[in-house]
């Protein structure tokens, strides 16, 4: 996983789940 604040800036690119596991999109990858 690259170095990326998993708090704000993920929240944008990521999707929470009902499981609460993150949806990675395929724009994730920098």
């Amino acid at each position: 996983m690259p170095k990326m604040k998993t708090s704000r800036a993920a929240a944008k690119r990521f999707k929470k789940t009902g499981t609460g596991k993150l949806k990675r999109n395929k724009a994730y990858k920098s």
